[in-house]
């Protein structure tokens, strides 16, 4: 699947599974819960214990869904890892914080990099050092009013706030110009994935997916 076909499969759905799993097991039946929901995008963080051999094996196990199932590294801090995850198979890459080194070796093997920002300036310069998208972390901090903000003088960039992200606040992050949102414990925790409740995680993705759709109609 090309850069672009990544990027528009994300776009499209508005919303990136970030999870930390304590095992490949977990993941993956966690995968197959929220694709049924509607998420297709996973970030799997590299403090997940084991983290590049999840996603090896989780790229191994949908091969043939590659259209379908995106499998990503995130927490990735510099460009040695970030090389070490698009080894391992991750088909897009995110980081906390703004690297132009990491965004670089990103653009060099044709993966989507989505670099950590938070101010007006860092935002640009990640856009222009050849971000596909730009992680606003932490967005809990500011908000929806915040990306609103931010859209206004930048509405050419591709903004993707993470942290404190809610299905209650979802629709509101995507009106306020969000192209997709980040989304962690209150789409996936470790409790669910404990208790092997994946129903719950179904349900919980498809209304993260309804509420984009809602967002985006107004």
């Amino acid at each position: 699947m090309s850069t672009t076909n990544r990027l528009d499969l994300i776009r499209t759905t508005g919303v990136i599974a970030i999870m930390r799993a304590r095992s490949s097991d977990q993941l993956l039946h966690a995968a197959d819960a929220i694709q049924s929901g509607g998420v297709q995008a996973i970030e799997v963080t590299m403090t997940t214990p084991g983290a590049l051999a999840v996603i090896e094996k989780a790229r191994t196990r949908h091969a043939d869904r590659e259209e379908e199932m995106l499998f990503g590294a995130g927490t990735v801090l510099d460009a040695e890892s970030a090389r070490a995850a698009i080894l391992a198979g991750a088909q897009f890459i995110v980081a906390p914080t703004l690297d132009p080194a990491l965004i670089e070796l990103c653009r060099r093997y044709s993966v989507p990099v989505m670099p950590g920002a938070y101010t007006p300036t860092e935002i640009l310069t990640a856009w222009e050092a050849g971000a596909d998208m730009v992680k606003v972390f932490p967005a809990s901090i500011g908000g929806p009013e915040f990306i609103r903000a931010i859209k206004a003088p930048l509405p050419q960039i591709d903004l993707a706030p993470v942290g404190g992200v809610e299905i209650d606040n979802t629709a509101e992050f995507i009106r306020a110009g969000a192209t997709a949102v980040g989304v962690g414990s209150s789409l996936i925790n470790q409790a669910i994935l404990e208790s092997h409740d994946f129903a719950a995680l179904t349900s919980r993705a498809r209304r993260f997916i309804e509420e984009v759709a809602r967002g985006r109609a107004h």
